[in-house]
């Protein structure tokens, strides 16, 4: 295992000084590893990523990334939020639209408009299979298609650690198990370190290494055969969940809900 990791957490809490919305987070993620990051709404997965970004701090306990403490804007992370915002009535070609990220960190943009750009953000439409949507604009792909543009900008920069805050919702199966495996392909291709937040673990299941699960004010890591089960979810709601495969490998959840009404 590398012994420098990307990110390393120890003894992390995350909130509010009069609010603590997760505690006692410890964990590592390396280069080349897949890690999706669950939980129900509201139990802070997106606070891990604020976190990560450097636009919140921790209440306590340690983080670092790349051996640092956090700090905004680190041209090392690519970052896809979960509801990127575009016009709809925006002309913008795809091209254009990622080679916006080609200078600068990846949360701002830049606006040179060099030959070495627009070359760069065609490679990087090529890397996730989306040379055909170059020259069309943003207003006229599907969500799944602009959810590969999203990651292209995101991977123009050449990041080596990406952050992808939902970037399965609203897609239909088929769209998901293709984004999935593009982003695996990639993560391998390019041993980067991705962190992917999804409330279903089963689209993940076939790719990912390990994942973070947050429940009740409490973060649990592992692979998911370790953390997605009946034993250890129950351990982290405080409360009876069970956990169903079915018969192609598939896990059902039964219980949060009544959990998350219990906790409340």
């Amino acid at each position: 295992m590398n012994s420098n990791p990307v990110i390393s957490a120890q003894d992390l809490v995350a909130g509010y000084k009069d609010k603590v919305i997760w505690r006692d987070a410890n964990f590592t993620i390396n280069r080349g590893e897949f890690i999706g990051l669950l939980g129900a709404n509201g139990a802070g997965k997106t606070t891990m990523f604020r976190l990560l970004l450097g636009l919140s701090r921790p209440v306590s306990g340690r983080l670092e990334v790349f051996g640092k403490s956090a700090s905004r804007g680190n041209p090392r992370i690519g970052y896809v939020p979960q509801r990127p915002y575009i016009d709809s009535e925006s002309k913008i070609e795809a091209v254009e639209y990622v080679r916006l990220a080609v200078s600068g960190t990846k949360l701002g943009f830049s606006f040179g408009r060099s030959d070495d750009e627009r070359q760069r953000a065609y490679e990087a439409l090529v890397s996730v299979g989306a040379a055909n949507l170059a020259h069309r604009s943003l207003s006229e792909l599907s969500g799944g298609e602009l959810q590969r543009i999203f990651f292209a900008q995101a991977l123009v920069s050449k990041p080596d650690l990406l952050l992808l805050d939902e970037p399965l919702a609203n897609l239909d199966i088929r769209r998901e198990t293709e984004l999935i495996r593009l982003i695996s392909h990639v993560v391998k291709e390019q041993n980067i370190a991705v962190l992917l937040i999804a409330h279903d673990i089963n689209p993940l299941l076939p790719v990912v290494d390990r994942i973070i699960y947050i429940a009740n004010g409490k973060v649990a890591s592992g692979k998911p055969s370790e953390i997605v089960t009946s034993k250890k979810l129950s351990e982290l709601y405080d409360s009876p969940i069970e956990v169903l495969k079915g018969s192609r490998g598939q896990l059902a959840v039964l219980g949060v809900e009544e959990a998350l009404h219990h906790d409340d």
